[in-house]
């Protein structure tokens, strides 16, 4: 009787709002955050931390990002590889321009830069929806990534327009860089994932989130209660974009060391949707299932073969993993469309009624 809710009253408006309102979830996510916090930092390798557990803290944000303007406000995009561009772009100009400035401090601000992009070129929406607006977004992708090649001032000069990481301390120690221990990063990503986690959480169960859900089932009835569109549409790109653009940040200057202009083509950018779709549109908690199964799974399949002591050519084994990721992509479209996220709250559902079968 693991989701026993029995006994669990509501007595007020307050506790019946509550992000949790069930007392298992809670606990669930509590020791979510303690293997998270705790257990990885203490036996994780280090092959660990960069290929599997901060790739998918990154991508799981990006894709919060993405799922903000889709899944709940029902805006498609296809930019999100230039979105995070931006703000890594933007991260490395400011700490640049500002070397004094505290590194979590520029990759904050960078997401603003990040957004004001996403409203300008999410201003179509205001006229255009569905498959034209990922076609117009698509374009934005292109125009941003020539646009981190040819522009040298953004780049810093450098030749092949790529972004060049330093050293970050804070009280005296690495946090990012070269020389920042993996696990410092580790944290560092950790904890600016859960906050931003937490505000996302706040904003799609508040009255903005009720907007946008407004606005995604149908536009035109929101309108007539009232709703205005324009800036419901604008601010979901706005904290879409914000979300996205600290997300590039790490993903340049923790996860990795550096990236060149195309590491933010169309590729990442479909990464990004097919983790949102697998995950469960709609869904906070589905990106990071999301993200678990796109990018940790073929980091591990990349292991079986030493096992069987079979070697294969690295663009055999790229191959290999791309057609993983579309055979998932065709099964959960086909067994479960609404993602990992709608699976688990069926198996949470049992668990509630569990031994009953009704």
């Amino acid at each position: 009787m693991l989701y026993r809710i029995a006994g669990q009253y509501k007595t007020s408006y307050t506790a019946d709002q509550a992000l949790f309102p069930v007392r298992q979830d809670a606990i669930l996510l509590g020791i979510i955050l303690v293997i998270a916090y705790v257990v990885f930092p203490l036996t994780a390798s280090e092959y660990a931390f960069k290929a599997l557990l901060l790739p998918v803290l990154v991508y799981a944000l990006a894709a919060l990002g993405l799922n903000i303007l889709t899944g709940y406000a029902g805006q498609l995009s296809l930019g999100t590889g230039a979105f995070m561009g931006v703000g890594a772009y933007a991260c490395s100009k400011l700490t640049t321009i500002f070397p004094e400035m505290n590194f979590i401090v520029a990759v904050l601000l960078s997401g603003f830069f990040s957004a004001g992009i996403g409203v300008v070129f999410g201003i179509p929406s205001l006229r255009i929806k569905g498959f034209y607006l990922a076609i117009a977004t698509l374009a934005a992708q292109f125009f941003l990534v020539w646009l981190f090649e040819k522009w040298h001032w953004l780049n810093n000069y450098t030749s092949s327009g790529a972004i060049e990481t330093r050293n970050f301390s804070m009280f005296g120690y690495y946090i990012a860089g070269p020389l920042a221990p993996t696990v410092v990063k580790y944290y560092l990503a950790l904890v600016v994932v859960t906050l931003v986690t937490w505000l996302a959480l706040n904003l799609t169960r508040g009255n903005l989130g009720r907007i946008w859900k407004a606005t995604r089932d149908m536009d035109i009835a929101a309108e007539l209660i009232g709703i205005r569109l324009m800036w419901s549409k604008l601010y979901a790109f706005a904290v879409s974009s914000y979300i996205i653009g600290v997300a590039g940040a790490l993903f340049v200057f923790v996860a990795g060391d550096g990236a060149e202009p195309n590491a933010f083509d169309i590729p990442l950018s479909f990464t990004i949707l097919f983790i949102a779709i697998i995950g469960g549109l709609g869904s906070v908690m589905g990106n990071f299932l999301g993200a678990i199964l796109i990018v940790a799974i073929p980091a591990m399949l990349n292991d079986i073969p030493p096992l069987f002591n079979l070697t294969l050519e690295s663009d055999v084994q790229e191959y290999i993993n791309q057609i993983l990721v579309g055979a998932m992509i065709l099964f959960f479209l086909i067994i479960e469309p609404l993602g990992l996220a709608s699976f688990w709250g069926l198996i949470r559902e049992k668990l509630i009624i569990w031994p009953f079968p009704h």
